[in-house]
């Protein structure tokens, strides 16, 4: 049984780095891609980005590339989101979810993150 828990949402300022993570169980990593996806307030699912099963190569949507980083551990069975330079148009509830882009299969709960002022 897939299952998928994310931690480290929190309340930061903008410009601020945080780091999310997620514990798998029931999955091998190198089976399969890994995709963080989030929701904005009143709006509809944003791809933030995606690391492959090979672990030869990461994906980001353009509103986060070269600011986020994907990075998973499998032998802690644990994907990780490195975001920094945090704006306050990243505030949202972030989800690890298996599978990559339009192909997802099994998701966490997900975890709030507030950039504000």
């Amino acid at each position: 049984q897939v299952r998928l828990v994310e931690s480290g949402g929190s309340l930061v300022q903008p410009g601020d780095s945080l780091r999310l993570s997620c514990a798998a169980t029931g999955i091998t990593f190198t089976t399969t891609y890994m995709s963080w996806v989030r929701q904005a307030p009143g709006k509809g699912l944003e791809w933030v980005g995606s690391i492959r099963k090979d672990e030869r190569g990461t994906y980001y949507g353009e509103s986060v590339k070269g600011r986020f980083t994907i990075s998973r551990d499998a032998t802690k069975s644990t994907l990780t989101l490195q975001m920094n330079s945090l704006k306050s148009e990243d505030t949202g509830v972030y989800y690890c979810v298996k599978g990559g882009i339009s192909t997802y299969t099994d998701w966490g709960q997900g975890t709030q993150v507030t950039v504000s002022s």
